[in-house]
């Protein structure tokens, strides 16, 4: 079965060549680097949203990228069940576009973080984690100044299984130390309801080849995996 995923690349977008050579080159699928205003939903079996600092992040991260031409596109996918990723301001991008429930703010700190950090998974039944093990842990990097998640739903979210990923320490300890960021009870991902679309501030692209990981791992190339597993499949 032929897989063809887009890349949407925005002005400001700087990890968008990152993750175009981990579908092409790592993981080995059809994908086309689209600019935001040329992309149409019908070509792609799945899109991703990359990070970077989209439109310089004025007003606030990601909140004019929502509004562009491209999530018109995304939003057909997402009805139609369709894997969609946002990473870090892709997650920000969702977020405001609504895709996802919450709101990601400052870092607690009010600076930007730029550090390897470990995420316990969640929810391995979505499009992008059906090939992760339930509970285990993943080492990967972050790069952001605006990933503290919050919600006023944590209930509905728990409830639903919409919390895909924590950030813990190396044992898999939710812990307060292990929170980069402030994230609301540690959130680091999540999903919809539907369980096709899921946004992270952590970067699998840049965890997916060993020599790129502090310990040789290649935890993201798990995200790339289990989208071409759900697209074969077709259903989770």
């Amino acid at each position: 079965m032929s897989i063809k995923i887009a890349v949407i690349q925005f002005p400001g977008s700087n990890c968008d060549l990152d993750t175009l050579h981990v579908l092409k080159n790592v993981v080995d699928i059809e994908t086309n680097l689209i600019w935001h205003n040329d992309f149409k939903e019908t070509e792609y079996d799945g899109v991703i949203f990359p990070g970077g600092f989209t439109f310089g992040d004025y007003l606030r991260a990601g909140i004019i990228a929502a509004h562009s031409p491209a999530l018109d596109e995304a939003r057909i996918m997402l009805r139609d069940g369709r894997p969609i990723l946002g990473i870090c301001n892709g997650f920000q991008i969702l977020i405001e576009a609504e895709f996802l429930p919450g709101a990601l703010l400052k870092n607690d700190s009010l600076k930007f973080i730029c550090k390897w950090i470990n995420l316990i998974v969640e929810n391995n039944k979505t499009s992008f984690t059906n090939k992760m093990k339930l509970g285990g842990v993943l080492n990967m990097p972050i790069a952001h100044g605006e990933g503290r998640y919050f919600t006023d739903n944590l209930k509905e979210l728990e409830e639903n299984d919409q919390i895909v990923f924590r950030y813990v320490n190396e044992t898999g300890e939710i812990t307060r130390e292990a929170n980069p960021n402030g994230a609301l009870e540690n959130i680091a991902g999540i999903c919809n309801l539907e369980q096709n679309c899921v946004g992270l501030m952590p970067h699998p692209e840049r965890a997916s080849e060993p020599i790129l990981s502090p310990k040789g791992t290649t935890h993201g190339k798990l995200f790339f995996e289990s989208m071409i597993s759900f697209v074969k499949k077709g259903v989770l």
